[in-house]
């Protein structure tokens, strides 16, 4: 005879198996990145002659994607708290204005990568520019992951018997954690990139 185990909800102190989960998860992106930042010192310490960012970048769209990406931080909060408070509409429409804002990073970071493209520069071009196309465009898929987390935790919403679920609100906490995360992420590729 088999047993099917189900997840109880945390008891007061206790630490559920799916936050645990999300904390691995980030920590080993946390080793990702970490491992990526390293290979780029090592690689801009050892070059002879290196661009600044400020000059080869465009940091106007990149600090307009910086801001986009610190007002989702602030969505996805209000997002947690309107969950918290089982307010559905509300948690709806911050959630789907986190969701609107990662979209609106994408738009951005398209424009910036075409407009390269169309300029012939491509991860072939330098060895800075080989950084600058693998680091955000990593980050890139990191935001899309997001999207379709909080995508699914909108659509869970609409659903009664999800909505209703004990679990829900860690479902939330969860993709609150990494979107913070990818957040964090950007806040510093965005200065070791463009403004160093």
């Amino acid at each position: 005879m088999t047993t099917i185990a189900i997840e109880q909800p945390p008891t007061a102190g206790a630490i559920s198996n799916a936050k645990l989960g999300v904390w691995l998860f980030l920590a080993s992106e946390i080793m990702l990145f970490a491992t990526l930042f390293t290979s780029y010192i090592v690689l801009r310490l050892g070059s002879t002659s290196w661009p600044w960012g400020w000059d080869a970048l465009n940091v106007p769209l990149a600090t307009l994607n910086t801001v986009i990406l610190i007002t989702s931080s602030i969505t996805i909060v209000m997002a947690y708290a309107k969950a918290y408070d089982k307010d559905k509409p509300g948690f709806q429409s911050w959630m789907s204005l986190t969701i609107l804002l990662s979209l609106g990073f994408l738009v951005v970071k398209a424009f910036e990568y075409s407009h390269e493209f169309k300029l012939g520069i491509g991860p072939h071009t330098s060895v800075f520019y080989a950084i600058y196309f693998t680091m955000p465009g990593l980050h890139v898929i990191h935001v899309l992951g997001g999207i379709l987390v909080n995508a699914g935790l909108l659509y869970m919403s609409s659903r009664s018997k999800h909505w209703e679920h004990p679990l829900f609100l860690g479902r939330v906490e969860g993709a609150g954690l990494y979107w913070h995360f990818v957040d964090i992420v950007w806040i510093f590729l965005f200065p070791s990139l463009y403004l160093l």
